[in-house]
């Protein structure tokens, strides 16, 4: 069925992740390129061992993520100065423009998270931080890793 808009539901499986602004590997879903979605985008994230996104905000857009295996920390705030622990099960909202940095806490295993955004565009509003990127931040990676 077409809507008066000309949008269709569809149904479609990726094949392979693609990497995403932030840099992480994703399986790019919902979003307006690739259903014509209005108003929203749906990903799965693949955190590989030890991974780790880029420092990063979403502009104007908020952010709803679902753990689906492995222990993901999330880094966030104007400085990266909250730390919350996204375990399977978990449901995770970000308000639109907050800073934040998620990283697989283990460096043996994989972690995957579900990610919807009211943002059909999915990586155009994506903010890098390069400026939060630094040693100081890879040594709390590197602490909060070490402790589990």
């Amino acid at each position: 069925m077409t809507t008066p808009d000309g949008t269709q539901v569809k149904i479609f499986t990726p094949d392979t992740t693609s990497q995403a602004k932030q840099g992480m590997p994703q399986f790019f879903g919902v979003s307006e390129m690739s259903t014509g979605s209005k108003h929203l985008s749906l990903n799965l994230t693949a955190f590989g061992p030890g991974g780790q996104a880029k420092s990063h905000r979403h502009k104007d857009y908020e952010t709803a993520i679902y753990t689906v295996s492995g222990k993901i920390v999330l880094f966030h705030g104007q400085n990266l100065e909250v730390e919350s622990l996204m375990e399977p099960g978990s449901f995770c909202f970000i308000p639109a423009d907050v800073p934040h940095v998620a990283f697989n806490v283990s460096m043996d295993e994989p972690a995957t998270a579900i990610t919807a955004r009211n943002d059909p565009r999915e990586q155009e509003n994506v903010i890098l931080m390069p400026e939060l990127d630094t040693a100081e931040l890879e040594e709390r990676i590197a602490k909060r890793r070490a402790e589990g």
